[in-house]
């Protein structure tokens, strides 16, 4: 393109895109006005009023206002500036959109009525104190009328949602949900009954007594050596393994010993036996939760808004260390 030479409008259009008539209202509006114009009135622009009419479809395809361009080509705004007003103008916009996406999808999964499409509207906006606030008393309703044990109430507690700045349509769609069964008085009670069960008939007075969640918390750094070693791919049969196997062993042995017995024995089979016992866990761990189970379906929301889910329990792998711990090492 010649830098001296004048080009028709029809000539511009064609090198930027732009309509004849948008090009001429660009130039009424004073936004970039033609180099020349002929006795007969007709517009002639210059390499440099076609580079400012690109950059000016440019901005507009982006978002930006006559009055904003009009600042960035006589050099009153940046670029830069102007990216980072409309960078934060679409940030707030897929907000919006990303809200109003979860409220009509699950309009569609619940055939709501227009009440409770207004209240997941108001779900979907809801501040960060507020659902603290909400989690904070479905969990307060479930444990009051019983004595759970306050451990496992923090550990409830401490499983919560935290939506991020930008959440994306699948976590709103699954902090809606979550929030309208926390809010649910029959939810609230059928959990309550569902862990007063659980940490009081059966084996539970057992698993849930003070001794015993002693004993899972002294536990935790060793089962998080094993879950970090299987994720690392160490060797089952390793010195590392081995080692790991030595440990879990030590401490279950240790969780039935009392000041008169020691407890179970450190024996091959009691190892063997334990890894079989990892087999059947790893199994149980593979069962789908309860789909009707209002527990379950409070944390597997949780973990739907938080885009995280719990990382699995290594039992194959433990189970591989502790058979091949009860093999003397050669």
């Amino acid at each position: 393109m010649d830098t001296n030479e004048l080009y028709v409008i029809g000539d511009v259009a064609r090198r930027t895109g732009l309509s004849v008539s948008a090009i001429r209202y660009y130039a009424d509006a004073g936004v970039v006005t033609p180099a020349a114009s002929t006795p007969a009135g007709h517009r002639r622009y210059d390499v440099s009023a076609i580079a400012r009419l690109e950059l000016v479809r440019t901005l507009r395809e982006l978002g930006a206002g006559l009055d904003e361009i009009r600042r960035v080509l006589a050099g009153e705004a940046t670029l830069r500036e102007l990216a980072d007003t409309h960078l934060a103008l679409l940030s707030r916009q897929e907000a919006r959109l990303r809200s109003r996406r979860a409220v009509l999808s699950a309009i569609l999964r619940q055939g709501s009525t227009a009440e409770q499409v207004t209240l997941m509207h108001k779900l979907a906006g809801m501040p960060d104190e507020e659902r603290d606030r909400l989690i904070d008393e479905f969990w307060t309703e479930v444990s009051a009328g019983w004595e759970p044990p306050e451990r496992m109430v923090e550990w409830w507690r401490a499983a919560r949602p935290q939506l991020p700045e930008h959440p994306t349509a699948a976590q709103l769609e699954a902090w809606i949900e979550l929030a309208e069964l926390a809010q649910d008085t029959e939810v609230r009670q059928a959990v309550r009954r569902e862990l007063y069960e659980a940490c009081n008939t059966g084996v539970g007075p057992l698993m849930s007594s003070s001794s015993m969640l002693d004993s899972f918390e002294a536990g935790t750094p060793i089962g998080q050596a094993a879950m970090d070693a299987a994720r690392e791919q160490v060797p089952p049969d390793s010195p590392q393994g081995r080692e790991i196997a030595d440990r879990w062993i030590g401490w279950l042995t240790g969780i039935f010993a009392t000041p008169d017995s020691p407890g179970i024995p450190d024996t091959p089979e009691f190892r063997i036996q334990t890894a079989d016992h990892m087999l059947a866990g790893a199994e149980w761990d593979r069962t789908p939760p309860d789909p009707e189970g209002p527990f379950d379906r409070y944390m597997a929301l949780v973990c739907a808004v938080n885009d995280a889910s719990p990382e699995r329990f290594p039992y194959e792998w433990l189970a591989a260390a502790l058979r091949a711990s009860a093999i003397p090492a050669r």
